[in-house]
Formats: C-alpha cells, sequence, structure tokens
C-alpha cells in the first residue's frame, strides 16, 4: 500500500539535485523525475508512486527521501516541464526565421498541454491558483510566448492584433477541444496558425508563421 502523503504546507516547490548533492543521489533525483514526467502523462496526477519508484530503479524509500510528498513530486515535476518548454522557447528566439520560431514553439507548447494529464490541475487543487509555483509558472510561459510573438510580428509573419494572452488562450482551447481525441490537436492548431498569419504578408511570411502550405 502506498504510504499516505498527507502533508501539503511543504515549502515551495523541489528544484533540480543541487550540486552538492553526491553523485549517485543526483542520478536517483533525475531519474525520479524523468519516471515521475513519463507516469503522470500516462496515468495522470494520481500515478503510483510505487510504479514511479520501480520505473526510475530505485526503492519507494528513496523516492520518500527525494520527495517527502506526492505534492513535491508533482511540483518539481511542473516546474522541470515548464523550464524544459520556455528553454526550448529561447533556443527559437534566436531563429532566423521569427514566424517559423513562433509556430514551432506553440507546437512545443501544445504538446506539453496535451500530455501534462491534470497535473496543473493537481497542484491548484492542493496550492491554489495564486500559489508561488502555478504563478511563477505561469508567467514565464507567457514572458516566453510575447517574446516569440513579438519578434514574429515585427517579421510581418502574424497578425499585428495578436496578443500572447491570445495566443495562450487559443492554444489552450485546441488542448481543451482535443482533450479525448489528442491525435487531433496539431491539426487543430495548424488551422489556428493559419488564422493568426498577418492577413498582408506575402506568401513566403505566410509559410514562416504557419509551415509548409499545402
Amino acid at each position: 500500500m502506498t504510504k499516505p502523503m498527507s502533508r501539503t504546507d511543504t515549502p515551495g516547490a523541489e528544484q533540480p539535485a543541487a550540486p552538492s548533492m553526491r553523485a549517485d543521489a543526483r542520478r536517483s533525483h533525475e531519474r525520479l523525475l524523468a519516471a515521475a514526467t513519463v507516469a503522470f502523462a500516462e496515468n495522470g496526477a494520481d500515478a503510483p508512486l510505487e510504479d514511479i519508484a520501480r520505473r526510475a530503479g530505485v526503492g519507494i524509500g528513496t523516492l520518500y527521501r527525494h520527495f517527502p510528498t506526492r505534492l513535491d513530486l508533482q511540483e518539481a515535476v511542473f516546474r522541470t516541464q515548464v523550464s524544459a518548454v520556455c528553454a526550448r522557447g529561447e533556443d527559437l528566439a534566436s531563429s532566423p526565421s521569427p514566424g517559423e520560431a513562433f509556430a514551432g514553439w506553440l507546437r512545443v507548447l501544445a504538446s506539453y498541454l496535451v500530455t501534462k494529464r491534470g497535473l496543473a490541475g493537481a497542484l491548484i487543487a492542493a496550492r491554489g491558483r495564486d500559489s508561488d509555483v502555478i504563478s511563477a509558472c505561469s508567467q514565464i510561459i507567457r514572458d516566453t510566448a510575447g517574446r516569440l510573438l513579438e519578434r514574429a510580428q515585427q517579421a510581418g509573419a502574424v497578425r499585428t492584433d495578436l496578443t500572447a494572452p491570445d495566443v495562450m488562450m487559443l492554444v489552450h482551447g485546441v488542448v481543451v477541444a482535443t482533450e479525448r481525441t489528442p491525435e487531433q490537436a496539431d491539426r487543430l492548431l495548424s488551422l489556428t496558425l493559419d488564422g493568426l498569419r498577418a492577413r498582408d504578408a506575402g506568401k513566403d511570411a505566410g509559410k514562416d508563421a504557419g509551415g509548409e502550405q499545402s
């Protein structure tokens, strides 16, 4: 039976393993995060902790030493995923094709949102929508969206009346609409991107904003 995880008032979210952590402990920490990411995507935020430990190749006691509560593990996975999504956005921000970079990152964001399987909802239920972890992660995603959008607009690839909040709502809309049919998400996102192209952009700019035209 899974050990009860009743403590919900722990300090801020778990961060990636500290550099001072022993090498074997750091490897266990990283394996647990990777295993939990897959388990939460496949089975939701209530995925069995024993299964996560097994996937990571460690005992359940090791999991509890790194993440004393389920909530600690959920927060660590959530922060790690958001950091990875936004790091990809930073990489794309230096692309010579701003419209293509914008479209590419929205696909990365949508893919992440499709697979998170209630993790944000579990954290909101436990911590509150205005909690540090939710607020900080939401802000960094909005900031990344805003930077990529601004570059695409300046390049004439994306319509100028679009705002970062608009982008977030549109992507969330696609994800929610395809919750039971995630295989449809990419098609609907392509249609959305087509609608975001600058109306006065030439053929090349339109292609840049939404990918290859048919």
